[in-house]
Parts: structure tokens; sequence; C-alpha cells
């Protein structure tokens, strides 16, 4: 069986040196925001080239903890739209509402499954404020245009670059793009922790000072909370293993890289439609994701056949009975993707063997 995607195997190589990372957390008594958060934030920004990088507990809070801070600044008030595609996985959505602002559902282009600038442009109203663009699958969005728009009509541009870790717009890299940008680096991610960890990544220093405060129950100084925060601090030991494959990230994205390529040349079945490759953006590889009207019948031979694939994602967020309130349930571009889409195998300790045998089942399917 080709699993779609074995931790085990991928964390086995650091098994030893996270050994030693647990006994050395163990022996120094820092358990929350210690130097290992610190290593890692530090790291973590020089990579993105970014000035700041603060932890959280996960993505989803690094979101919602974005608009916090700029509503604290004064740029968003609740109650203001916030741009976000309408494909997406639902915790784009959620951080946009639990920090009291409207999700507006934007349409993606089939093609690249990311937001579609012209209609992005067609949802602008007076009550926009921000567009919040993600990365799906770890493509960078269109991002020449999204920066256009968002300069033209006075918006902030975030990105939520949680399966885009590493990616890079033009020589900039994803976390770097945009105002402020969200991270995760949940166990499945191209970048991932061994239990849930996220990230904020920006240049602004009073927004990075925010979120650093906010994150911690509101305090800047120990039992003095100066705002209404909330408890969503990288974990100490996370941010260690996060620190040691940190520095193999580049490496393996490389190895996704190289699968998609063969998976994009040699694929040749004409019930197949696959991923557009972009030559203005490098894309990461977090998930291959084809499109076929036969999806079942293609999930279940290559079941069959030894190939577990997944659906990535099976019930969009206009579909989901959380956000019946927030929209009216008109995308067909997005119903017609969640209906087509299958993820294959891509991460980087598949073998160039096994994506051949891949590619050989779906062009005899």
């Amino acid at each position: 069986m080709i699993k779609f995607l074995d931790l085990k195997k991928i964390n086995d190589h650091y098994q030893t040196i996270f050994e030693e990372k647990f006994h050395r957390f163990i022996e120094t008594g820092q358990y929350i925001l210690g130097p290992e958060v610190k290593h890692f934030e530090k790291n973590y920004a020089g990579y993105c080239q970014t000035k700041y990088c603060i932890g959280t507990g996960n993505g989803l809070d690094a979101i919602r903890l974005i608009f916090e801070a700029y509503k604290l600044m004064g740029k968003l008030q609740a109650g203001d739209e916030v741009l976000v595609p309408a494909n997406t996985y639902i915790a784009s959505i959620l951080g946009i509402l639990h920090a009291g602002l409207i999700p507006v559902l934007v349409e993606p282009k089939l093609t690249t499954y990311n937001l579609d600038p012209a209609h992005l442009i067609e949802k602008i109203t007076t009550k926009t404020k921000a567009i919040l663009a993600v990365h799906l699958y770890g493509l960078i969005s269109d991002w020449d245009e999204l920066k256009k728009i968002a300069q033209q009509n006075r918006l902030l541009l975030i990105e939520d670059a949680a399966q885009a870790h590493g990616a890079n717009w033009k020589g900039k890299k994803t976390g770097n793009l945009g105002d402020a940008a969200a991270f995760s680096f949940y166990p499945t991610k191209n970048l991932g922790a061994l239990g849930d960890a996220g990230a904020v990544t920006t240049n602004s220093t009073a927004l990075a000072k925010l979120i650093n405060v906010l994150r911690n129950y509101g305090q800047k100084e120990k039992y003095d909370s100066q705002y209404i925060g909330i408890n969503s601090r990288l974990d100490e030991i996370q941010a260690a293993f996060l620190t040691v494959k940190l520095n193999d990230l580049d490496k393996n994205n490389l190895k996704r890289m190289e699968h998609a390529q063969l998976y994009h040349d040699k694929i040749d079945n004409p019930k197949i439609s696959k991923p557009e490759l972009w030559t203005d953006g490098r894309h990461v590889y977090h998930q291959y994701v084809i499109r076929t009207k036969q999806r079942e019948a293609l999930r279940e031979y290559l079941m069959k056949n030894g190939v577990q694939t997944l659906i990535h994602y099976p019930t969009p967020p206009h579909r989901q009975a959380a956000l019946k309130n927030y929209t009216d349930g008109h995308f067909p571009v997005t119903d017609k993707i969640s209906r087509e889409i299958l993820s294959l195998p891509i991460h980087e300790k598949l073998t160039q063997e096994e994506i051949g045998y891949i590619i050989e089942k779906i062009n005899r399917f």
C-alpha cells in the first residue's frame, strides 16, 4: 500500500535529535514561552525574510490574532467585511468570524483553485476592509493582481499561508508578501510539528507587539492584562521540533516539486485534469490535486491497486451548517471543484518508483 501520507516515516528520520531536544527541554524547566520558542521565532522570521515571527497555538488562532490586533490598531472594526476564498478550509473563515468580522466568500479560478481577481473586484463594497488570500495546496495566489486590487481600494492584504511554507512569488517568500501572514504547523503540513502549532509573520512592529500580547491573555506584564486576549502560545517542545525540521524544509519542498513535475509530465488520461503550473511563483505542493468527473470510481480503483488518496475538501464552506447565515450558497465553481478533486500522494518520502506506479495506474484508468 502506498499511503497518502506516512508521518511516522517522515519523523523517524528525526527521532534521535527529537529525543535529545526533549531531554534538554525537561532539564531547563522552562515549558512556556522559553528559549526554544524565541529561537524558532527568530529562525522562522529569518527564513521568511520578515522582521517578526510570533508563535501561536495553531493556524486558526494566527488568523484570528491578526484581525484582533488590527481592530485594536483602529484599522478594522467589528462588522467590517473580509474577502476570502469560497474554496478553502473552513479555518480561514472561522478566524474571521472569531474576530467579529464578516467573511465574504469569493469564487476561485478553476485552473488554480485560488482566488479569482475578477470575482474579487465584484465583491468589494464600502464595508470591505481586508482580503485574506489563501495559498491553497501550496500555490501562491495571483499576487500581483491581488496587491494591485488591495492598494487601489485601500484594503489590508493578509496571507493564509498555512499550506505554503517556503513558497515564493518572484523571489519573495510567503509570509513576507502582504501586511501579515498566518501559518499552521499542523503535523501534515510541509513544515509540521508533532502536535498543533502556528505562527504570524509580519514587518509591522505595532502589529507584532500587539499579537505578542494578545496570544498571552492580553498581558503586557504577568497578571496585568491590558487587552481581552486569548491563550494561544506556541508550545516550547513543538518549537524545538520545528527548529530541527526547518533545516530540511527547502530540501523536502524540492522533492515535492520533483514529484509534481513527474505527475504533470507523465499523467496522460483524457479523464483527468491536472493543476496549472505557474512560472511566476513557486508551488511547494502541500497537495497535488487533480480533477475528474469520475472521482469516486478513480479513488476506488486506485485503492484496489494499493494507492491511498484523499479529498481536500469534500464539503465546501458555503455548504457547512455553521456558515448558513453568511452565504447565499451560490458558488458553482467551488461546487464543481469539491465534486471533482482528488489529492494524490506527494510527500517527500515517496520514491520515484512509487510515483511512477501511481502514474501508470492513473493512465490505465
